[in-house]
């Protein structure tokens, strides 16, 4: 049995495809299936199921989709309350893949339905096991997704379906996550990039605490997620359209002009430091990099018109790619091209851009210029391990609606990497504050 690794880094997802190299299934697809199926003409095999461990919270799926245009059979757990028809396994269904079969487990936890499913070669031993949002490496999923009034619940279930797997599956039995290497969907930090059943035996929380400590941990590490996950059960329960990945239509330096007056988005997509030297005034800046469809999914108002403005069509094209992953599929087009000549004759605006080492001279010379209005757009989880001290803390998400608790006057702003502060000094500077960007790393700093 081989099984092949489907990476999606700007989610922090995994899909996997499993094969004997006659047959294979597909665990949890992301939106691009085109990345699947070229890879099953490369193997040359063909797909007889596509599985899902869950309804997914965190992006839109490809497996109907991926089904479809395969003939595979497309499987979900019960009580799963998708709208599709569907094949539908309970806890111990076993589907037969031709070579090897595919044994469900459920593992509730991350939501109700979750089911694991463990891989069987032809020889009948226990190769892997696709965990989803249950098992994740050193952690668990999070529990809290389906409903505040659950979230106990569902903790303690967690625990108990990372047991199960202990019990019932050989220590030798490889683990694959969906979630767990940068997704929100994990409960806590995750650790390594590959590991076994029986490494989780002796590292995971929920298999070396007891149960109390374990759900008391693992709530008091739960903060906020994704806004954009509201949409992503809803679309997935419906059943999403096929992918499009076409390019948008290209659109002329004044209609951008009227958008953004009109109040559209249109997002840069250039280099950070390129958008702080200039740029449409009232445009979003949001660099095309590994946080982008994150914070862009989170901030922007499903529906609301969306332009990207990007150096090239490579840079577009890559963009809708990753927000077709969340649902962001009716783009109002695109443009391309020099800046200055984006703005059809129109000033640019621009702000200053710094380090740590700057707001520190900066902060030195207060009585000489003035005092320094700082701004720490982190996760209250990264607050509570240190800040600048003085920092006025407003969490990037929660930034729009609470600009008027920002001082007036020349505001520097920092986060962990550079990356949210970037897009909230592009939101002050759409509201016409003075802004300086912090770009660097607040490691170790306080």
């Amino acid at each position: 049995m081989e099984v092949v690794t489907i990476e999606t880094t700007s989610l922090g997802d995994r899909s996997y495809l499993a094969t004997d190299g006659t047959t294979a299934v597909v665990v949890d697809p992301q939106r691009d299936i085109d990345r699947v199926l070229d890879l099953l003409a490369r193997l040359d095999v063909r797909l007889t199921h596509v599985v899902e461990t869950h309804v997914h919270n965190d992006y839109v799926t490809g497996g109907l989709d991926l089904a479809s245009r395969t003939g595979a059979h497309y499987v979900l757990p019960e009580h799963s309350h998708v709208e599709f028809e569907h094949t539908e396994v309970a806890d111990g269904d076993v589907l037969d893949a031709g070579g090897f079969t595919v044994r469900a487990l459920h593992t509730p936890g991350h939501t109700h339905h979750h089911t694991s499913y463990a891989l069987v070669g032809a020889a009948g031993a226990v190769e892997a096991v696709f965990t989803g949002g249950s098992m994740l490496y050193g952690s668990t999923g999070r529990t809290d997704l389906v409903s505040a009034e659950t979230t106990v619940e569902l903790t303690h279930a967690q625990f108990r379906s990372a047991r199960r797997l202990v019990a019932e599956l050989p220590a030798e039995t490889a683990v694959y996550p969906t979630h767990g290497f940068g997704s929100f969907c994990s409960a806590t930090p995750t650790t390594g990039d590959a590991s076994t059943i029986g490494e989780q035996a002796a590292t995971n929380p929920a298999l070396t605490q007891d149960e109390q400590t374990y759900v008391d941990t693992l709530l008091s590490g739960l903060d906020a997620f994704p806004a954009y996950y509201a949409h992503m059960g809803p679309t997935n329960r419906r059943g999403p359209d096929p992918v499009d990945l076409s390019m948008p239509e290209p659109v002329e330096p004044g209609e951008l002009r009227r958008r953004i007056d009109g109040g559209q988005w249109v997002v840069d997509l250039r280099d950070r430091k390129a958008f702080a030297a200039g740029h449409l005034a009232g445009s979003h800046g949001f660099e095309l990099s590994g946080n982008f469809v994150t914070y862009l999914g989170w901030l922007y108002h499903y529906g609301t018109p969306l332009t990207l403005i990007g150096e090239s069509e490579e840079q577009i094209r890559t963009a809708r790619r990753e927000l077709v992953r969340i649902g962001v599929d009716h783009l109002a087009g695109s443009a391309t091209g020099d800046v200055e000549t984006l703005a059809d004759g129109q000033p640019l605006r621009s702000y200053r851009v710094s380090d740590f080492a700057g707001l520190a001279e900066r902060t030195a010379r207060a009585d000489e210029l003035g005092p320094v209005q700082v701004l720490d757009a982190r996760r209250n989880d990264e607050r509570a391990r240190g800040a600048v001290p003085g920092s006025l803390h407003v969490p990037l998400h929660q930034l729009q609606e609470r600009l008027d608790e920002v001082p007036t006057g020349e505001v520097w702003v920092y986060c962990g990497s550079g990356y949210r502060a970037s897009v909230a000094a592009s939101i002050l500077d759409r509201a016409g504050r003075e802004v300086v960007l912090v770009d660097d790393s607040f490691e170790g700093r306080s």
